[in-house]
């Protein structure tokens, strides 16, 4: 017999099943596309509605193509003001930032513009830089390293944008800077602390021996938090700095022992480098059940509803119910999975 002749292992049988699997669900979510389309008319949508819905489908179409190639690779977005100097110490702080990073191979999101955003890819290079560049009558030329480069996205609208920045990156680091970096900001504060995105880590960098995030900070306390419009664990969300290296040490350490998290059904799944002794699974169920609302922690292999990601098979899962309100908790929660990784294993 051939090896041609010769049947599909089990293994290739699953591997096809997946592929199967996967292509009908995206041919679904297509056609829910082209049915809400067709409804658009029955509603009666006025072209200039139709005109929004149109370039926002056709920024995030391209955007997801050019994103695509990188899915695989950490990715840090950096905020701050375009109009900040070269000269100026937030400047050379933010390409310190860009440099430390890339080194690290990690890939740079910027707006694509000057001031920090350019220092952020100057210092990560072009190969390890990526833009989305902001349509304006005035601010809206790209910096000179990654001007021309096919990992630039021009957008017309902030929102379809500011979903790319976050969407696509592992950690967020923000310099000072103007009304634009204030939102963004605590944009990626809100989407944490209600749980509209995925944990990442959140670093406020101010310039050596500054006070811009400082002075957020003191307000968030004095106002937000002494007022109760948040919660002291809230607090975990992020971390303010004027040190560079401590603001790598942060993102970089966040990965130590935690992968990534996703939700298959009513429970949590915190994938994880290195599966925890039963000693630390004991340890955390102590100390973090006040989240669980049901049941307990548990370690587990991937779970079918994981089946469209092979490609993390192989990491062990920490498994339960999270009560999908005490995200600051939750963030202590990796912390606490990150800060027990035994240096050997680092």
């Amino acid at each position: 017999m051939s090896s041609s002749d010769k049947k599909p292992s089990r293994e290739g049988d699953r591997s096809a099943g997946r592929s199967a699997s996967r292509t009908l669900r995206t041919a679904d979510l297509i056609g829910s596309i082209k049915e809400y389309a067709d409804k658009l008319l029955e509603d009666g949508s006025t072209r200039g509605d139709l005109k929004i819905l149109s370039r926002t489908l056709r920024e995030l179409r391209y955007a997801f193509k050019v994103f695509a190639p990188y899915r695989h690779r950490r990715k840090v977005t950096i905020f701050g003001s375009a109009r900040t100097k070269p000269d100026a110490p937030a400047y050379q702080q933010a390409v310190k930032l860009g440099r430390a990073l890339a080194a690290q191979d990690w890939m740079v999101i910027t707006g694509a513009g000057d001031g920090i955003m350019g220092a952020g890819h100057e210092g990560a290079g072009r190969a390890h830089s990526m833009g989305l560049n902001i349509m304006l009558p005035f601010e809206q030329s790209a910096n000179a390293v990654i001007n021309g480069d096919q990992k630039l996205v021009h957008m017309k609208y902030f929102f379809t944008r500011k979903l790319m920045f976050v969407k696509e990156c592992d950690a967020v680091v923000c310099l000072p800077g103007g009304f634009g970096t204030i939102d963004e900001a605590l944009e990626v504060l809100t989407l944490l602390q209600t749980g509209k995105h995925d944990m990442v880590p959140v670093v406020f960098l101010d310039a050596p021996g500054g006070t811009y995030w400082k002075a957020l900070h003191a307000f968030i306390n004095e106002q937000l938090l002494q007022g109760g419009m948040i919660s002291e664990e809230d607090l975990n969300l992020y971390k303010v700095t004027d040190s560079c290296e401590e603001a790598v040490a942060e993102v970089l350490n966040f990965y130590r022992r935690y992968h990534s998290m996703r939700y298959a059904r009513e429970e949590l799944v915190l994938r994880l480098n290195k599966a925890l002794s039963d000693e630390q699974l004991a340890d955390v169920n102590a100390q973090f059940s006040s989240i669980v609302t049901k049941g307990q922690y548990r370690q587990t292999k991937a779970l079918r509803a994981e089946r469209d990601e092979p490609e993390l098979d192989d990491k062990p899962r920490l498994v339960f119910q999270f009560n999908r309100r005490n995200l600051g908790r939750l963030r202590q929660l990796i912390d606490h999975l990150n800060s027990s990784m035994p240096p050997e294993s680092q």
